[in-house]
């Protein structure tokens, strides 16, 4: 016999649709919020656990608490404790070979119930491994079980079916983010730290980027000699296009700095470019930096002072490398 055929529901206004959306992220925040108020002793020893930990947390969750687990653990990772995520259908089949007795496990499961969760709990009573259980329910399996429970429970879904996880992983999610950052201050976790676990990125390149790992060196670098004329100088600075040459001594050390600026000044005197010396006409003294600055100082010199390049010297004040605007912009630092 054939179903029949549902009614088709009834439209909604804009008003409705945002009044819905508005409800939902009311529930959101309240359940978020109601977990600071039972945060207490468990929550410390949670803490003191993965701090005491000689080797990773290894967060474990199924289903909707599996996406939360993952982001957990990459949270963990970044801010200073070792972690990864294990998937608990996998681990029952081999994965939790991954686990040794140094970790320490955290458990997600709203209910606290979760089968695939569940049976992993042996394997783990075995390795010794310490248990840290984030569910919903506090008289579950997984709470009594676990070393420490943290209670996470709502008193609602999200969801107008009060059916789908929404609430309760986004107060799972909190409660793995409050985690992450105690531990990171337990750790004295540092910005230049953060820098570290993040190359890639823009505080990583502002940090850990040095003027040695942009500059132009060897023949790259634009020099010429103080007695050289203000010809063969834009010579020089047309060769290497940095828009500058450096003029140095005859034992390398930086005398001064010829800009196009300092060109258009020669100019407006209208003196001889193919015989007045670079001596002359050159800026002296001029800004330099060191190779082992952060290339983000740079930045902060050319800004400081409206100039878009730098000869680069080391501490006996030899010329060793020049950069400008362009090749901090190419490196992703401006």
């Amino acid at each position: 016999m054939a179903t029949p055929a549902q009614p088709a529901p009834a439209p909604l206004t804009d008003a409705e649709l945002t009044e819905l959306g508005r409800a939902a992220l009311n529930i959101e925040a309240a359940a978020v919020s109601s977990l600071a108020g039972r945060l207490g002793l468990e929550f410390a020893r949670a803490c003191r656990l993965c701090l005491a930990c000689r080797g990773r947390v290894v967060v474990i969750g199924m289903g909707k608490s599996g996406h939360i687990g993952n982001k957990i653990a990459a949270t963990f990772a970044s801010t200073g404790t070792p972690a990864f995520f294990v998937h608990p259908a996998e681990a029952v089949h081999g994965d939790i070979g991954m686990i040794t007795q140094d970790d320490v496990v955290i458990t997600l499961s709203n209910s606290g119930e979760t089968s695939e969760v569940l049976a992993l709990v042996p394997a783990l009573k075995r390795l010794g491994v310490p248990v840290i259980s984030l569910t919903g329910n506090p008289a579950s399996a997984l709470a009594r079980i676990a070393a420490v429970h943290l209670d996470v429970s709502v008193p609602a879904e999200a969801c107008p079916l009060n059916l789908a996880p929404t609430a309760s992983t986004t107060a799972t999610l909190a409660m793995g983010d409050a985690l992450a950052v105690a531990l990171l201050r337990l750790r004295g976790f540092t910005e230049a730290d953060f820098a570290r676990s993040h190359p890639g990125g823009s505080l990583g390149r502002r940090l850990l980027l040095h003027v040695a790992d942009v500059m132009h060196a060897g023949s790259e670098v634009p020099a010429v000699g103080p007695d050289a004329t203000v010809s063969a100088g834009l010579l020089e600075m047309s060769r290497k296009g940095l828009g500058m040459t450096s003029v140095v001594a005859a034992d390398g050390k930086l005398l001064g700095v010829f800009t196009d600026g300092d060109l258009r000044r020669t100019l407006d005197r209208r003196i001889d470019v193919h015989e007045t010396p670079m001596a002359a006409v050159m800026t002296s003294p001029c800004r330099s930096i060191g190779p082992r600055e952060l290339a983000i100082e740079a930045v902060l010199i050319m800004e400081r002072h409206r100039i878009t390049a730098l000869v680069v010297v080391d501490n006996d004040g030899i010329v060793v490398g020049a950069l400008n605007v362009h090749d901090l912009l190419r490196a992703g630092v401006m």
